[in-house]
């Protein structure tokens, strides 16, 4: 089994920015030496509560400080961009940290539709072209595109050597199929719609088309974990996440709450429906019982890589959760 990090740069309440994205690379440094795969950061706009906006700038600082783990994007939100750009943002990325990056690819706008537009300096871009954009990616990082493309004559620099893989995060069958008709890696998100996952994985297998990428299906699945010693302590840490995620699902203040502060306060029965259901977004418990769970998940997927995201308030639980989950699988 394979263990990966997906780090959102959540900012707990009472620290800022700064202090913030500092412990990304303090969980960086410390997810290599614990043996995880791969580091991606993800990028998320016009909130108060997520520090990770360019993931392009934070791969570079997150790969100065370390020396042998992959970084990378989850993901760089395409539709807002140019591909072009893109391209030789990761090409530049690829010649400082050559074999170390990876290009992860979203179809998310981002945020508000103002927000969105804000992105794109008022030029309204269809998400349906999607597909498209991830095509031209894959034509200017490798220099394949058609002859009768209208930028066939346009290059990405610099002229690497090797080029960052592109994967694809999806949620549904549409992303799957996005990412298996170019050859890219599939990454399903069951941290955020865990019942349409095993759709999804099988678009991907059965449409796969290799590419200079991949020569058969990669994937792999991200999800919440709270790791602890023991289970209650695990479900007390929880309880920080638990509410986080509630306030993200109403769209309000996305800091991550104290343990105390969620306690202090009662809930209607349906906020309590609420986190409970999320719980099927999320494994907590001991070492032995994540593995067990992330082992049978691994057969339902058919994936032998989880990218794990633990948005707990306590910095220091987060980077125990990691260490132990590593300790349980022998990285």
């Amino acid at each position: 089994m394979k263990l990966s990090v997906l780090d959102q740069s959540p900012i707990s309440r009472g620290d800022d920015p700064e202090t913030t994205l500092n412990n990304t690379l303090t969980l960086a440094k410390a997810a290599e030496d614990f043996g995880y795969t791969r580091y991606w950061v993800a990028e998320h706009h016009n909130t108060n509560g997520l520090a990770s906006v360019s993931p392009e700038i934070l791969i570079a600082r997150i790969a100065s400080v370390t020396h042998r783990i992959r970084v990378g994007s989850g993901g760089v939100l395409l539709p807002q961009y140019s591909p072009f750009k893109v391209a030789e943002n990761f090409k530049m990325l690829e010649a400082l940290f050559p074999e170390r990056i990876d290009l992860g690819l979203g179809r998310s706008p981002g945020g508000s539709q103002d927000t969105r537009m804000a992105l794109m300096d008022g030029v309204n871009k269809s998400m349906t072209e999607f597909p498209r954009q991830l095509a031209d990616l894959q034509g200017f990082l490798h220099n394949t595109l058609s002859n009768d493309h209208p930028y066939r004559l346009v290059k990405a620099v610099p002229r690497t050597r090797t080029v960052p893989p592109m994967w694809v995060l999806g949620i549904s069958e549409r992303g799957a199929a996005n990412a298996a008709e170019i050859g890219a890696g599939f990454v399903f998100g069951h941290f955020i719609s865990p019942d349409k996952g095993e759709a999804a994985m099988k678009t991907y297998r059965e449409h796969f088309q290799p590419s200079r990428d991949f020569d058969e299906p990669v994937n792999a699945v991200c999800i919440f974990v709270v790791c602890a010693d023991t289970e209650e302590e695990a479900e007390e840490l929880a309880i920080s996440q638990n509410k986080w995620l509630l306030n993200v699902g109403k769209g309000s203040d996305i800091k991550v709450p104290s343990i105390e502060e969620v306690k202090k306060r009662s809930y209607r029965q349906e906020e309590l429906d609420i986190m409970q259901n999320n719980r099927n977004r999320a494994l907590i418990g001991t070492p032995e019982q994540v593995k067990a769970d992330l082992e049978r998940l691994s057969e339902y997927y058919q994936t032998d890589e989880f990218m794990i995201i633990t948005n707990i308030y306590d910095f220091d639980a987060k980077v125990h959760s990691y260490r132990l989950l590593a300790e349980a699988f022998g990285l």
